[in-house]
């Protein structure tokens, strides 16, 4: 008796005692199952459907907060005007602890898995929103306040975490899991534009931006590494930071000059991205603001409306 197996498919010859052929049966092994196919549509149907719900619940709730308005400042309050002050609407600014860690850098990237997972689901969300916000714009001339208050929460989001733990690692204070404002060492803000041209929504996130994009990309991607066939580069931001927790591993002391050129990095590559997401006109300027703190505008003087 020999045997020739195949998968799903077995082939059974049996010989005669004296050598004769003998008798062969090609037998075929299978299992219908008549309902998986209706079971895959039904998964299908019913994801999509939870999708569906999922965007509702996001626009409902930030067109919610949209409509109720930022609360008014208490009588007799000294506001600044924070768009006349600074020289760009997205203002990010970083703080280095005076006595970081020499070592806790090592396990910070661990530590912030959470916030990581967080952020994936947030960002699918914001690229949903942002689609949202480009037909808005274009029908408009505006971007939905709620939108844009979600965004800027998802990029302020995203710089606490990178502070904290890949982008500058500057602080041992563990971000919270907010979209809000607050008082630690990493900060951002988008001043909201009142109108945003709708010609300039049909090119300037990718035809505009073009220029900015090949540098976001030589700061972050490698590109200005040498790479071997197959090899993986660093870009230059990673390169900077790398360079400074090996220092403060050795020294104690996260080096000040590479602690401020890596701010001014960050801060470009964040005008990039909240241009590309459509978040104002004002074309990025080519230009390495370094520095913990936002600069002031050219010639600008703080304005306070009491």
């Amino acid at each position: 008796m020999t045997w020739s197996l195949r998968p799903g498919h077995w082939t059974v010859v049996v010989m005669n005692s004296n050598g004769d052929p003998g008798v062969a049966a090609d037998v075929d092994v299978g299992v219908k199952v008549k309902f998986l196919v209706p079971l895959m549509w039904g998964l299908l149907g019913g994801g999509l459907l939870l999708l569906l719900i999922a965007v509702g619940l996001i626009l409902g709730g930030v067109l919610h907060r949209g409509e109720a308005g930022a609360a008014p400042p208490p009588e007799g309050a000294a506001v600044v005007d924070e768009s006349v002050v600074h020289a760009y609407p997205l203002r990010l600014e970083g703080h280095l602890d005076s006595s970081l860690s020499r070592w806790r850098w090592l396990v910070k990237w661990f530590l912030a898995i959470p916030h990581f997972i967080v952020l994936m689901f947030l960002w699918i969300a914001f690229g949903v929103l942002t689609v949202v916000a480009w037909f808005a714009i274009l029908f408009t001339g505006r971007y939905p306040r709620g939108i844009f208050d979600f965004n800027v929460g998802v990029l302020r989001w995203t710089w606490r975490v990178g502070f904290y733990a890949t982008s500058v690692l500057g602080t041992d204070e563990y971000p919270p899991f907010s979209l809000a404002a607050s008082d630690g060492p990493a900060t951002l803000d988008v001043v909201y534009p009142e109108h945003l041209s709708r010609g300039l929504v049909l090119v300037k996130s990718w035809l505009l931006a073009i220029p900015h994009l090949l540098i976001v990309a030589m700061f972050t991607s490698g590109a200005i590494a040498a790479r071997q066939r197959g090899g993986a580069g660093i870009g230059l931001l990673g390169l900077l930071v790398l360079i400074a927790v090996v220092t403060l591993l050795f020294t104690r002391r996260y080096p000040r000059g590479v602690f401020d050129f890596v701010l001014g990095v960050n801060r470009w590559i964040y005008r990039v991205v909240a241009y590309v997401a459509l978040m104002t006109d004002e074309y990025p300027p080519f230009r390495l603001d370094q520095g913990p703190v936002e600069p002031p505008a050219i010639g600008a003087v703080p304005t306070v409306m009491e």
